[in-house]
């Protein structure tokens, strides 16, 4: 019992530094000592500092996982209106998860346990693009997914006022014809 709060405590503690100073601001003695525990303690429940990040980040993963399993068995006509919804509702739950990607988007993409993830964008952004090959299609798709992600890093808006904001203007933007 005292292990799982131990890792519960070191995980709690990481993404707080994580969010206030970045990855790369955060050093595992950082966290040791917040944790009030020896950086070997720490190293016995995460093998590095990025082991922390994968587990912080690993229940968004899995929830993007979930989204493009649902997306496939959505037809042509309602796939872009599932994955406004459903990437929406996804970056706003997990919205510190989201900027912790994004603080360390290059090194994060190298992580086998995440080797799926540019398989799994490249489906959301089908998905956006409405399953089109059309370029200007794909192009749109990835400037809308990305400008969700940044707005959802970056307002603080409450989630429920901020959610049909993003979806109005990502249908706006990606569905011709429709606000």
């Amino acid at each position: 019992m005292v292990r799982i709060r131990t890792r519960d405590e070191i995980l709690r503690v990481a993404a707080e530094l994580f969010t206030r100073y970045g990855f790369k601001g955060t050093s595992l003695h950082d966290i040791a000592a917040e944790v009030g525990c020896s950086k070997a303690t720490l190293l016995y429940h995460f093998a590095h500092k990025d082991a922390i990040l994968l587990a912080l980040v690993e229940p968004a993963r899995q929830s993007l996982i979930d989204l493009v399993a649902r997306l496939a068995g959505v037809d042509d006509k309602g796939v872009r209106d599932a994955a406004i919804d459903g990437f929406v509702d996804l970056v706003l739950r997990y919205r510190r998860e989201v900027a912790l990607i994004y603080d360390v988007t290059p090194q994060f993409l190298q992580e086998p346990a995440f080797d799926r993830v540019r398989e799994l964008t490249d489906a959301l952004v089908a998905g956006f693009a409405g399953r089109s090959a059309d370029p200007a299609d794909q192009t749109a798709a990835k400037v809308v997914l990305g400008g969700i992600a940044a707005v959802v890093i970056d307002d603080k808006t409450d989630a429920v006022e901020l959610r049909p904001a993003l979806v109005a203007v990502a249908r706006r933007a990606l569905i011709p014809g429709k606000d």
